[in-house]
């Protein structure tokens, strides 16, 4: 039973790995080029001022999560752990719709509380998964892992290409890590992100239309979380040893 789901496992690893690396579509190149634009019209100061306060309020969920984070001191089966994961997710995927809900309601105002409010949902659902899978978010390259997955989740093809290869070798990873929480490329974080979900969010803010758009939008955005930080965990297991070496992965999958 254990060697049957662990191939079914490994199966569909593969197949998130082949799309990790994919790059980026038409689409994803348009809306890149449209963004940056947009971006490049931002002044600097503005950009220095949502990279301070993005990182200010990450920090604090990061050096906060794990307090009323439960610790799972008994080791389960993989099978278990992906049940309880999938538990959690669908337990924040109502809380992160009702949450947009009441903000989307409230026009632009309440629109824009949602981000913050969002955030810190997404962190915590992080924290939760990570519990799951017996990873100590206590130490400090885990919360880094932490916050790899949410970029994992939420960015641009070749940004998530990037991402990804450092990824999928983490304990070799782990040696050139930055020491400090405040050398993590925060301007890149909050840029990618913001990238990510500004069009999808920006429905949030129209009167009438806003509490639908925000439930639903919140609702996909931590199952595509939640997801993500299943399969990142998943693969860092000595039975998926085989997902380190991308190029062999990538060259299966295209025959």
């Amino acid at each position: 039973m254990k060697r049957y789901y662990d191939q079914k496992v490994l199966r569909e690893l593969k197949l998130w790995q082949y799309r990790m690396l994919a790059g980026p579509s038409f689409f994803d190149r348009l809306s890149k080029r449209f963004q940056n634009k947009v971006n490049s019209f931002i002044p600097e100061k503005i950009h220095k001022a949502i990279t301070v306060t993005i990182k200010q309020m990450i920090r604090g969920v990061l050096y906060g999560a794990n307090i009323t984070t439960p610790k799972f001191k008994k080791d389960v089966s993989l099978q278990v752990k992906d049940a309880l994961a999938e538990e959690k997710i669908r337990l924040y995927q109502k809380t992160a719709a009702a949450e947009g809900g009441i903000t989307g309601a409230g026009g632009i105002l309440l629109g824009l509380a949602d981000f913050p409010l969002l955030i810190g949902i997404k962190l915590k659902l992080l924290f939760e998964l990570a519990a799951i899978y017996r990873y100590n978010q206590n130490d400090y390259k885990e919360r880094l892992y932490i916050l790899y997955i949410f970029q994992l989740a939420f960015s641009s093809a070749q940004h998530r290409k990037n991402i990804y290869q450092r990824m999928v070798n983490w304990e070799e990873q782990q040696q050139y890590l930055p020491e400090d929480i405040h050398q993590f490329d925060w301007r890149s974080f909050q840029q990618e992100y913001r990238d990510y979900i500004d069009v999808a969010k920006m429905a949030q803010l129209v009167p009438v239309i806003g509490a639908p758009v925000g439930a639903i939008v919140n609702y996909r955005l931590i199952r595509k979380l939640g997801k993500t930080a299943m399969n990142a965990y998943r693969m860092r297991l000595p039975a998926f040893a085989v997902l380190k070496d991308t190029s062999e992965s990538r060259k299966e999958d295209e025959r």
